[in-house]
């Protein structure tokens, strides 16, 4: 008798991997929103700017052939700016393949955007070989921030290094947007703890790193969100004190190739006017 119930405890177990797996590797969650600026240029036409994070490239769950793949189906919702919230790299001990930071780089220049890609680097990427990265990212085309700024259109888009390696410099990120002139600003940055200490606020903050939890239970709710906040920046769009904030579930896993409770996800943020003329 007892065989039999640690054959069933097995399936069980087996099933509730496979399911995980089944989450973790489903096609991402288009979540959308509209955010109202005030200084929104005369004339402009709204913006939108797709938000991912979070990739996490290794084999099996995130191969360079799925964000491939991935990568063109984003690219049916037409974003005039792509921004990218850090974490390429994967580093998991229970990935199959590591993939250099060319492979990484590589599917991610398959976006098509009039403003082009932006992205910053998160914790994995600075454990690992973040010169690397952003090296093979820049040969494609796409814009590395580290505390400075640039011009994309009418937007101004500022990138916060990451964080969680104190690499951060919000200081002198607000200063690098400031020499750009007027103009609309979101703020790009791996992980949402900056938050609390923008010195003013921006159209939106674009973010990721939480995954949303990845890893969330009946009851028990989610393991961690890998944030000193707990679980105000948990997931999702989250306005406080007046500041829009853009917190994705990202694309990738982190340590293990699972999710419950969190799917993957990307943002479609609009931007523009406050007032439709």
């Amino acid at each position: 008798m007892w065989r039999r119930w640690v054959a069933l405890l097995a399936l069980l177990g087996i099933a509730l991997i496979g399911k995980g797996y089944w989450n973790a590797t489903r096609d991402p969650v288009v979540r959308t929103a509209v955010v109202a600026v005030a200084d929104w240029p005369t004339g402009q036409a709204p913006i939108k700017v797709l938000l991912l994070s979070d990739v996490h490239v290794s084999t099996p769950d995130m191969s360079p052939a799925r964000l491939t793949r991935l990568v063109g189906q984003l690219n049916r919702l037409k974003p005039d700016l792509v921004v990218i919230a850090g974490d390429l790299i994967s580093g998991k001990r229970f990935a199959t393949r590591h993939h250099t930071p060319d492979e990484i780089a590589a599917p991610l220049a398959g976006f098509r955007a009039p403003l082009g890609i932006v992205a910053v680097l998160g914790n994995h990427d600075f454990w690992h070989d973040a010169p690397a990265q952003a090296a093979a990212l820049r040969k494609r085309g796409i814009i590395v921030l580290a505390n400075n700024a640039t011009r994309r259109g009418p937007l101004i888009v500022g990138g916060v290094a990451d964080e969680v390696t104190r690499h951060d410099d919000i200081p002198g990120t607000y200063a690098a947007m400031d020499a750009l002139g007027a103009g609309p600003r979101v703020l790009l940055t791996h992980s949402p703890d900056v938050v609390p200490r923008l010195p003013a606020p921006v159209a939106a903050v674009l973010t990721g790193h939480t995954h949303c939890g990845q890893l969330v239970f009946p009851l028990i709710g989610a393991l961690t969100y890998a944030s000193k906040y707990g679980d105000r920046f948990a997931c999702g769009r989250i306005d406080t004190g007046g500041q829009p904030v853009f917190v994705g579930a990202g694309l990738g896993t982190s340590i293990v190739p699972l999710r419950y409770g969190a799917p993957p996800d990307v943002w479609l943020v609009t931007l523009g006017p406050d007032k439709v003329p």
